[in-house]
């Protein structure tokens, strides 16, 4: 299975990313660090849809491995929502803009998601929790 936190960067995807692939015993994939470890840090269009491959690429070989993917992704166009191909997506919608202007300009709201965090949380243990059930309920 792979799971998709997308969001707008500061929008809290690594704060809720780490602890809910912990909980779910999943494999956490932080697209920050993967950029790094590949010394990659083009942010043109194609360098995001480049991100995108290689982000569903490493989901793809978590999910060979029987383990659930927990990509933490800012995935800012529905293309690339498309190319991850999650089977289940969050979607960090806490803050009206990020950091990073050029992020900003190109960022669509995602067309489909599984569940929807509207507003920036101080209790990362009761958001998390709201995320958990809801994602357990889809499983059934």
């Amino acid at each position: 299975m792979r799971i998709l936190i997308c969001g707008l960067p500061g929008s809290g995807k690594t704060t809720l990313a780490e602890p809910f692939a912990e909980l779910i015993n999943g494999i956490w994939i932080n697209a920050d660090k993967v950029r790094t470890r590949y010394d990659d840090q083009d942010f043109t269009v194609d360098g995001r849809v480049k991100q995108a491959y290689r982000m569903r690429h490493l989901a793809d070989g978590v999910q060979l491995a029987g383990k659930i993917a927990v990509a933490d992704f800012v995935c800012p166009t529905n293309e690339t929502r498309d190319i991850i191909n999650a089977d289940y997506t969050i979607w960090m919608d806490t803050i009206k803009e990020g950091r990073f202007n050029d992020t900003n300009l190109i960022f669509e709201n995602p067309k489909n998601y599984n569940y929807h965090v509207r507003e920036w949380f101080d209790n990362t243990h009761n958001e998390l929790l709201k995320v958990v059930s809801n994602y357990m309920e889809k499983q059934k």
